[in-house]
């Protein structure tokens, strides 16, 4: 980070620096997200419902796979922040390049693991064998490019910290852009099965990671690759601290194969592929929010290690207002619009799967009355090196209040209980978020009181 991209931090209005860091990112990772929905529409549009129920089965496999990428990639993201704060680059380009890494030989053990062992696990969950054929030619396509694809997301956080945010933006434009184009090529003109859809995805990921990485070599920012180590301890603490992100991943990621267990019992394949259509909705939403809280956790953190404390509460006052504007707006589109959005997946001829879907989506909708709180909650625990409250949230949100939801509504309600089993998670999940920021500002204002 030059100095000024560093001063802006310190002296720039946090209204306008939010607007400068959030608006490029959040533009940057829904543009990612069409991706994802690319695949879903071209798939469900060419291939049909039972590849899209393949996907759906399998898309949590590989969110795990990514999931310990971002692990490392959100825990040494908050430490660069931090040590560039305290005006400690040379430390902070060390923990760029071991974590940089670390990462990669970890998606090379992951590869190997996913490729090898998706057929046993999708015939576990209770496939049959037509699905599960669909959905191993798709993992596998992600496993053999998991080197160059997994360190994609981690060399975008590292981009945004060095106020390369619009570059950042321009690498994920192109990246989805490439994506489409080989979509509609392979699937749309060329006519290849489900495997054609990774196969454009992770071209388009792996040409982000390469020009994600050059100005990086090109040694034009303040972090870049150096020789040396970092402490046993400074590792510890970023695991640890990005902890919360992966458990958050993992755990949702699991309960993803948990409701898809119960769906597939309930109501067979239709129900995953209608809820694989409200999943490729929800991304979008989902990356405009993790987009706002991922783009300010820099900022967040350099106020933090520079002990500019009412800056950084106005920098999360404006996180959770644009958060909860967004969710609203989500929350009445699909209310209202659901049927043009569901038609856009599905052929013409399957008017039982847009039924189930729509009333699918308007009951999932109820999500973003409250599920702002604990994603922008979260996010903020995480910049403040708080790993223990940001697990605790990230652990709630995406596994224990969701399951005990499921538990409690399935019986009561069907498969209209797991419609609503993410809203029901929402609520307990900011009611324990709020809990924890009182928690927190009391103990501040008793620090700044005898300080």
């Amino acid at each position: 980070m030059t100095p000024t991209k560093n001063q802006i931090f310190e002296t720039l209005s946090p209204t306008r620096l939010f607007l400068r860091c959030a608006i490029p990112n959040m533009v940057s990772m829904a543009v990612v997200s069409l991706y994802m929905i690319a695949d879903g529409i071209f798939v469900g549009r060419f291939v049909g419902a039972g590849a899209l129920a393949a996907i759906n089965l399998v898309m949590p496999v590989i969110s795990i796979a990514f999931a310990l990428a971002d692990m490392v990639a959100v825990g040494s993201s908050v430490q660069i922040a931090i040590h560039l704060g305290q005006k400690k680059a040379t430390e902070a380009s060390r923990i760029f390049t071991i974590c940089s890494l670390l990462i990669i030989g970890i998606s090379c053990a992951v590869g190997i693991a996913g490729y090898f062992g998706a057929e046993p696990l999708l015939y576990l969950m209770g496939a049959d064998a037509e699905v599960t054929a669909l959905a191993v030619e798709y993992v596998r396509v992600y496993a053999a490019f998991s080197p160059l694809i997994m360190v994609f997301f981690a060399v975008d956080n590292y981009l945004r910290i060095c106020g390369r945010t619009h570059y950042s933006m321009a690498i994920n434009i192109i990246t989805a852009v490439l994506n489409i184009i080989l979509d509609y090529i392979f699937l749309g003109v060329l006519h290849w099965g489900v495997g054609a859809a990774a196969l454009a995805s992770c071209i388009g990921l792996s040409l982000g990671t390469i020009l994600g990485y050059l100005p990086f070599l090109a040694k034009k920012l303040p972090i870049r690759f150096v020789r040396g180590t970092i402490s046993y301890r400074l590792i510890r603490n970023i695991l640890y601290n990005g902890f919360s992100e992966f458990f958050s991943n993992i755990a949702g990621s699991v309960m993803m194969i948990i409701l898809n267990g119960v769906l597939l019992h309930l109501s067979g394949g239709s129900a995953v592929a209608a809820f694989s259509i409200v999943l490729y909705v929800d991304s979008i939403v989902a990356s405009l929010l993790y987009g706002m809280t991922d783009s300010m956790q820099p900022a967040i953190s350099y106020c933090y290690g520079a002990e500019l404390r009412r800056r950084m509460f106005a920098f999360e006052k404006r996180v959770l207002f644009a958060g909860a504007l967004v969710s609203l707006l989500t929350f009445i589109g699909m209310r209202t619009g659901g049927h043009a959005i569901i038609s856009l997946f599905i052929q013409e001829n399957e008017s039982a799967l847009l039924e189930m879907s729509l009333r699918a989506m308007r009951l999932f909708s109820f999500t973003y009355l409250s599920g702002w709180i604990g994603v922008g909650l979260s996010a903020f625990f995480t910049a403040v090196n708080k790993p223990g409250i940001s697990l605790g949230i990230s652990l709630g949100r995406a596994l224990v209040f969701p399951l005990l939801a499921l538990s409690a509504l399935v019986p009561l309600l069907g498969i209209d209980g797991v419609w609503l089993t993410s809203a029901a998670g929402s609520v307990l999940t900011a009611v324990v978020s709020v809990f924890f920021l009182m928690h927190f500002l009391h103990k501040e204002k008793t620090v700044h009181m005898l300080s």
